[in-house]
């Protein structure tokens, strides 16, 4: 089966539709798949829930889609470098379903892995508790969370062959192999393509089998989300 497509919008072409529900990977800006969201935003395509870890920042990734309010509902970890996000919700425009950030990882590896729910203490006691089945194991409280799985997801990798096999980078591995499971189609943006045989099958992340289509991003922007550097020092004369 061919994978391989010529671009972003070749590559979700038949995919997107109205009130679907899309996970993009990422975590900040690291790792996100910027063009594949941008076909999404080119698309037009409305009435979203996206399950990400966070929405971007003003302008760039998943902000890009709640400027032109195609997203309705955010599951999401973290959202506190979006503006955008928070005068939106708190206009009443934008539906947030919030998670600590290990119960998000868990929920989409469990949707992603067939488990349909799971307890954990992680929240017991607090609003996150409300309306959930609570449960006693070995004298301890826990709560139950539903996996999650997505019409779409949207994933970015470092390399990535013409079979789908694909291998991420150091930080930028995030979300995205979870969410490479967690979807009926995954599409993937790769920094390289390289042919069948050329990545060490010890090396593979997330195997071909769960990637539908693919696209290659040579020169994806690297973009720092907060830029910290000491100092420079000042040298004096002796």
């Amino acid at each position: 089966m061919r994978k391989v497509y010529s671009d972003a919008t070749a590559a979700l072409a038949g995919l997107l539709k109205d009130g679907m529900t899309i996970m993009a990977g990422g975590f900040g800006l690291c790792g996100i798949p910027e063009t594949l969201i941008e076909a999404v935003r080119e698309s037009g395509v409305r009435g979203l829930t996206v399950i990400s870890n966070n929405a971007g920042i003003d302008g760039i990734g998943l902000g890009r889609l709640l400027e032109t309010r195609q997203i309705d509902k955010m599951i999401s970890s973290y959202v506190g470098e979006n503006a955008l996000f928070a005068q939106q919700y708190l206009a009443g425009d934008l539906q947030i379903e919030f998670n600590p950030q290990g119960t998000l990882a868990e929920r989409i590896r469990a949707g992603g892995a067939g488990i349909p729910g799971f307890y954990t203490k992680t929240g017991v006691g607090t609003e996150i508790a409300a309306g959930k089945d609570v449960r006693e194991f070995n004298g301890e409280l826990y709560i139950m969370e539903t996996g999650l799985f997505a019409d779409l997801a949207l994933v970015h990798a470092h390399t990535g062959d013409t079979d789908g096999n694909l291998v991420y980078r150091k930080t930028a591995r995030n979300f995205n192999p979870v969410m490479a499971t967690a979807a009926h189609t995954t599409v993937v943006q790769v920094e390289k393509l390289v042919e069948p045989g050329v990545i060490d099958p010890d090396h593979i992340h997330t195997p071909g089998i769960y990637v539908s289509r693919l696209i290659e991003v040579a020169n994806a922007e690297k973009r720092i989300e907060k830029r910290t550097v000491r100092a420079r020092e000042q040298v004096g004369a002796n």
